[in-house]
């Protein structure tokens, strides 16, 4: 799921000239690279966490992997350090390096601890969250929707509000709140399975977090470029990517606690 749109970036990023994206400044294949490798910090390097988790548990008893789990994690860490990410300046620097070898390094656990063999089940519900993010997923394409039948109508897109398209071309903060709560909830049923006590209260917790603010901030862009830029409204979400002490991310905390129980409970025996 990452990977894909990792690969959309590079090509996306490679062939729009930089005015019609956002908060890059290189062209061509190496601008394109650049953007995913930050991509690769956030949110790949959030969502990598809790899949290092799941890999260290199960290969607990091969010191070496646990050894490699703890770099990854570090490594993938790093994305917390305020400035390793700016959401105003989103061309690739050294220290993006540092985070996207924890995703690598994660990937290599998750095959290494069989990971890669489990099958889950998303509620179809889950689905409404890919229907929201129609608008990006074209943007990472590197196209609005103008003249899609149907979708054309439905989302504002390419007509211009301010200085650039309702949806700029490229990638957006709510694709990345759409996958994250995909993410976690794919992990979910092996969140369940943990055996440590402990890890399980982490990774439950951890992943609570991680849908609460997925769909937070898929919340406020969609809301931003559908409801306000189209004039039904004047009130804007505030922006919700970084912690903060404010009402949007008290709910987010409230949020959090109740998927966090939610995933904590007992799981059936099948």
């Amino acid at each position: 799921m990452f990977g894909l749109v990792a690969v959309e970036i590079v090509i996306t990023y490679s062939r729009v000239p930089p005015a019609r994206l956002y908060a890059v400044s290189g062209s061509g294949i190496g601008a394109g690279l650049g953007r995913a490798l930050v991509f690769l910090n956030f949110p790949v390097a959030l969502a990598a966490l809790p899949v290092i988790a799941l890999a260290a548990e199960r290969l607990r008893r091969a010191r070496l992997a646990v050894a490699g789990a703890v770099v990854a994690a570090g490594l993938c860490s790093v994305v917390f350090w305020p400035g390793v990410v700016d959401a105003y300046d989103l061309d690739a620097r050294p220290v993006n390096a540092l985070p996207a070898s924890g995703v690598a390094l994660a990937v290599v656990l998750s095959f290494a601890a069989g990971l890669h063999r489990e099958r889950v089940r998303l509620r179809p519900a889950a689905g409404a969250l890919l229907a929201l993010a129609i608008p990006w997923l074209a943007a990472d394409l590197g196209f609005h929707l103008d003249g899609v039948p149907v979708l054309g109508s439905i989302f504002l897109t390419g007509k211009v509000v301010g200085v650039r398209a309702a949806v700029h071309l490229g990638h957006h903060h709510g694709m990345d709140g759409v996958l994250l709560t995909l993410a976690a909830l794919l992990l979910v049923p092996l969140a369940r399975r943990i055996q440590t006590p402990a890890l399980r209260l982490l990774v439950g917790l951890y992943l609570g977090l991680e849908i609460a603010y997925g769909l937070a901030n898929t919340a406020q862009d969609g809301w931003l470029e559908q409801i306000a830029k189209r004039g039904w409204t004047s009130h804007v979400i505030p922006s919700v990517l970084h912690p903060a002490l404010t009402a949007a991310w008290l709910g987010i905390a409230l949020a959090a606690a109740a998927f966090a129980g939610l995933i904590l409970r007992r799981a059936p025996a099948r």
